[in-house]
């Protein structure tokens, strides 16, 4: 099951209507149980996958959209484990990923599967994938085993603990840099000052959210933002001109996920609130 997301362009954004940002700019049902769902963008080429094996283990298979014979002949994919417990298998090698651990696959493996540990309880795979120019060693982080930073302060109801898994001093990779950000209890807002990075595609996926809670995602020009409310689970496609910030009905993590131009994590160019309109 696949789905394609052309590119846009900042002029797109001021005259759409709520629906149309959504369907261009949000995956909310990129983890449906029993499949594995490819979203296929022409940012950077990334393509996200999410996967929810539940009585049977599930395969990552070539799309027709990325003209391969195997899904990473030509690229590298890195795998954060959002849901219960479950295993990834890489060429007959097992990776057991607890809620939380993230696996880099390179370019080359040719079998990859999901397997839940609980068929009730099932993992919930998120996978982000772009090209790559050469091979890099399969590596597992567990849970807080990356370089962790601590940001923010509770008195902006900022606080978050940033984990660092595929990086430059982390986990080696040809474009992909990944991590996990959680939001302290009593902290909603991610991401603030807001920033954009026009060397680099980001994606989001909001998780660790109660049914009826929601995130308010900003994402646009800075002299230009809209919002789209996004729910557990949800994928937002964040393009290199615009920024990505948010704020939760309650506290929250999110996986944050680059490709593009280069891997340098502070690469980022600053908006002040009071700059954004």
């Amino acid at each position: 099951m696949s789905a394609l997301y052309g590119p846009t362009s900042p002029e797109q954004v001021p005259g759409s209507t709520q629906q149309q940002l959504r369907d261009r700019y949000l995956v909310d049902d990129l983890f449906v149980p029993g499949k594995v769902r490819t979203v296929v963008t022409h940012y950077d080429r990334v393509v996200a996958v999410g996967a929810v094996p539940t009585d049977a283990p599930l395969a990552l298979e070539a799309v027709p959209e990325i003209r391969s014979e195997f899904f990473l002949h030509h690229r590298e994919i890195g795998i954060v484990n959002i849901g219960a417990a479950g295993v990834i298998t890489a060429d007959g090698e097992q990776f057991a990923l607890a809620n939380g651990a993230c696996l880099y696959l390179g370019r080359g493996v040719r079998d990859v599967t999901f397997a839940s540990d609980d068929a009730a309880h099932p993992a919930r795979f998120y996978g982000f994938s772009a090209p790559a120019h050469t091979t890099y060693p399969t590596a597992l982080v567990e849970p807080g085993q990356g370089n962790v930073r601590e940001l923010g302060d509770p008195l902006t109801s900022n606080r978050r603990t940033l984990n660092q898994y595929i990086h430059e001093g982390g986990v080696r990779s040809c474009q992909v840099v990944m991590g996990v950000t959680q939001l302290h209890p009593g902290s909603m807002w991610n991401t603030m000052p807001a920033h954009t990075h026009d060397r680099r595609t980001e994606f989001y996926v909001y998780f660790d959210l109660d049914q009826d809670a929601r995130v308010v995602h900003l994402m646009g020009e800075p002299e230009e933002t809209r919002h789209v409310l996004i729910g557990d689970g949800g994928l937002v496609l964040s393009p290199s001109w615009s920024i990505h910030s948010g704020v939760g009905t309650s506290n929250y993590s999110f996986v944050w996920a680059m490709a593009g131009e280069n891997q340098s994590f502070d690469d980022m160019d600053g908006v002040a609130i009071v700059d954004m309109r």
